[in-house]
């Protein structure tokens, strides 16, 4: 295997100097390539008219980079073994680098689409070898640490993103969203090359599995195609969703029984035997893809359509929730470090579910700007608290299985969170137009309120130099404008409950296994490593 050199090789040659210089040049990395991933969302509307496209084409730009990196995902155990992690992570960041460059002078929609593609793949090379560097570079009892750290890039750049791309798009232009990247990852790719530590591999051309490879990319292609376009289409209304639904289903089927029967696999799903990699995969499915990628999608949404907010202004109230997730992280790696995994978990778990239950679904229109940012940040706390114990949950005691594991994880998160963000998309419409509906049934059974509270207003744009029936259209606008931001208001906060009802979904398998750690304590057969502290 390509990661089968023992611990104490693999540290005994870096000094402390060398350590941090390498966990710099990979968390760098990292915090770029996600980064990525939300700081073009904000530019989208800027770029149609330079692409000579609509709103529905450009979506093109963010779907092709998701399919991208999440085809790519499950070919990256076989490319480990024949490249190694320090040069997969190289070309990564070099491929990144120029595709970027070329993004930002692109003038056609399909050059967009083509070097968007080449990101996405840059980007599955750099998320999963850096995760594994520092998973690999660190001793074990620091490993917690180090999957914090890189917490930082996954959780913290997506919030960060608006912020950045907003400001880089309002002075600069949408170019400079992708023209960032050429200078910085400039300098990763020299400094990688000098002084980033090979990590020891045995190098090995294995048989590669195309007819599982080609089953698992169709399904791949259809699911984010439906996924990103359902709502553009009717859903389930259409015919090319319906087809790429049954495609997708298909596709998945003949992949499982390919790999099953054939000897050259693509991916070992023995792995789903372990039970604590089983439960870490389907929280990464379910809390961190369904439930806060629907989250990453809605709150900047909510600040900005909700309470007319410019994307700044949006970018600012959104720096202490990034803020708190980096911190957060940090912590929890070392919580799981110096404490334990279950424990640190627990905690994360109160944070992210109590703030979403009892202070989210509370945000309405008129809830203060700088209250509704003070409570995103308690689930902010949440959000970094839960990626390092969970990665550490299903690595543990399986570091052969390190690129595996990394590729599947970052497999499900993609789809997960492109199931999360189009829940979110599809709520945030239909249910606007649900609850208008339902409020004006209200007034309808209460008219008699609705048009006192109209005939009040009169009088105030009266005063403003308004003819008598100038004023009365006004106060009807006022209303149905008022009308209009409280279904919204509902809608936003429907989503944020089922943002929670998915993390709950995600989180019985953790119970599950909690109860069996208990169970096996007092029964006196020991707990998994996973589960107890790791330092006296």
């Amino acid at each position: 295997m390509g990661q089968s050199v023992s611990v104490a090789q693999r540290n005994s040659y870096l000094g402390t100097g060398q350590l941090a210089v390498n966990t710099v040049l990979v968390i760098a990395g990292t915090f770029m390539a996600v980064l990525d991933t939300t700081i073009v969302d904000i530019a989208l509307p800027k770029m149609m008219s330079p692409l000579k496209t609509d709103l529905y084409g450009i979506q093109w730009v963010v779907t092709a980079y998701m399919i991208a990196a999440a085809v790519a995902l499950p070919m990256l155990e076989w490319l480990e073994k024949l490249t190694g992690l320090k040069l997969m992570y190289i070309v990564g960041i070099a491929l990144f680098t120029l595709s970027s460059y070329m993004c930002g002078i692109s003038t056609e929609l399909y050059q967009m689409i083509l070097f968007r593609s080449l990101q996405g793949f840059a980007e599955a090379l750099i998320m999963v070898s850096a995760q594994a560097i520092l998973f690999t570079m660190y001793p074990e009892e620091k490993r917690g640490f180090a999957m914090g750290l890189f917490g930082i890039g996954v959780s913290f750049a997506p919030a960060v993103g608006p912020t950045l791309g907003g400001w880089l798009t309002e002075n600069l232009g949408w170019n400079w969203i992708f023209f960032i990247n050429v200078p910085i990852g400039t300098l990763l790719t020299v400094s990688s090359i000098f002084l980033l530590v090979e990590m020891p591999f045995r190098r090995s051309l294995m048989p590669f599995n195309f007819i599982s490879f080609l089953f698992i990319s169709v399904a791949t292609v259809s699911t984010l195609i439906v996924l990103s376009k359902g709502q553009q289409y009717g859903w389930f209304t259409s015919n090319m969703i319906v087809f790429l639904t049954v495609i997708a289903l298909i596709s998945y089927a003949l992949y499982f029984f390919s790999d099953l029967f054939s000897k050259t696999k693509l991916m070992d799903l023995s792995i789903f035997r372990s039970s604590e990699f089983t439960v870490a995969f389907l929280v990464f499915l379910f809390v961190l893809g369904f439930s806060m990628y629907a989250l990453f999608y809605a709150i900047p949404l909510y600040f900005q359509i909700l309470k007319d907010l410019s994307t700044f202004t949006t970018g600012i109230l959104l720096l202490p929730f990034a803020f708190s997730i980096a911190v957060a992280s940090v912590v929890a790696g070392a919580m799981s470090d110096r404490w334990s995994v279950g424990g640190t978990m627990f905690i994360a778990v109160v944070f992210y579910m109590g703030s979403v239950f009892f202070l989210l679904r509370h945000l309405d229109y008129f809830t203060p700007k700088w209250s509704a940012s003070t409570d995103i940040v308690i689930m902010g706390i949440g959000m970094g608290l839960f990626f390092a114990p969970v990665t550490m949950l299903a690595l543990r005691g399986r570091e052969e299985k390190t690129i595996l594991i990394i590729s599947l994880l970052d497999y499900i998160r993609f789809i997960g969170g492109s199931f999360g963000t189009a829940i979110a998309t599809n709520v945030i419409k239909g249910n606007t137009s649900f609850h208008y509906d339902e409020i004006s049934a209200l007034q309808s059974l209460s008219y008699h309120e609705v048009s006192t509270s109209i005939e009040s207003l009169i009088p105030h744009f009266a005063d403003q130099s308004y003819l008598l029936e100038e004023a009365l259209i006004k106060s009807y606008y006022t209303v149905g404008f008022l009308q209009s931001k409280m279904a919204l208001s509902y809608a936003f906060q429907d989503v944020f409950v089922w943002s929670g009802i998915f993390a709950v979904v995600g989180l019985v398998p953790m119970i599950i296994l909690f109860k069996g750690w208990i169970y096996n304590r007092k029964k006196g057969d020991g707990t998994p490593d996973s589960a107890v502290p790791v330092s006296s």
